[in-house]
């Protein structure tokens, strides 16, 4: 099977985000050793609202590195644009994007076993992170969220490993797709709204 490789392996801690100082885990900071990965996520890996963020079916947050190059021509050359991890992903990759993967998709990772279960629903950290108040709304409108995963088997997790499709079992539930979904219900939804005068 073909392993797609990791342009970077991240975790980070709780460290104060914008001028309010709130605790955040979105800053996360390239590994280069071995990491553990528990079916709560990577070892030294912390979230600032556990409430919202992390636990089994955020376990790990996977970001596209090819919608860099996008969002630099959206919003400009942000300097967070210059590397991985602007969106505070663990996973940044070439080769793989919302459109490629579907919930309940089984990857080796090291020697790992995680399952995608969900796309990303940003948060305003974001807004805080790049300095710009539309940047959550943004990111979930144009539909390059990432995704999470949940971790079935636990395992340690290189640099130099790669991610490896092992079981597809609802390849037509794409990430995209429920995005795509998503957004028409919403949609439709400020329509019913606007039109009975809610």
């Amino acid at each position: 099977m073909t392993v797609l490789p990791l342009l970077s392996l991240r975790v980070g801690p709780v460290a104060p985000l914008g001028a309010r100082g709130t605790p955040s885990g979105i800053a996360k900071f390239e590994v280069q050793r071995a990491v553990e990965l528990s079916q709560t996520g990577f070892s030294g890996d912390m979230q600032g609202d556990t409430a919202k963020h992390g636990g089994p079916e955020k376990a790990v947050h996977h970001y596209p590195h090819e919608h860099y190059a996008e969002w630099a021509q959206d919003i400009g050359q942000h300097p967070l644009l210059s590397s991985p991890g602007a969106f505070g992903e663990n996973l940044s990759t070439a080769g793989l994007t919302e459109n490629d993967v579907a919930i309940g998709d089984v990857f080796r990772l090291g020697s790992a076993i995680v399952e995608v279960s969900q796309g990303r629903q940003p948060c305003w950290r974001l807004n805080e992170r790049f300095g710009r108040k539309t940047m959550a709304r943004d990111v979930q409108s144009s539909g390059r969220t990432g995704w999470y995963y949940r971790v079935l088997q636990p395992g340690n997790v290189e640099p130099r490993n790669g991610l490896t499709l092992v079981e597809r079992s609802t390849p037509e539930w794409s990430i995209a797709r429920i995005w795509r979904i998503f957004l028409h219900r919403s949609v439709q939804s400020r329509r019913t709204r606007r039109d009975s005068g809610a």
